[in-house]
């Protein structure tokens, strides 16, 4: 029953440097982008909320 003997030092150095990455893999995804992806993105979005706003019904509060 021995226990493997760490630094402790050198085990929060490590923790801090994975996280670090963690961090630094997340920033690449959201703000690694080119602008004319971005663009694409954008106008990819506002044509899918025109095409929702198309197809809503609108209440008719007339009362005859």
């Amino acid at each position: 029953m021995c226990a493997d003997i760490i630094n402790l030092k050198l085990a929060r150095k490590a923790k801090a440097r994975s996280e670090k990455e963690r961090q630094a893999e997340q920033n690449r995804i959201t703000f690694g982008r080119t602008k004319q992806e971005k663009s694409l993105t954008k106008a990819l979005n506002e044509k899918a909320s025109k095409q929702l706003d198309q197809g809503k019904l609108e209440k008719n509060d007339e009362a005859d």
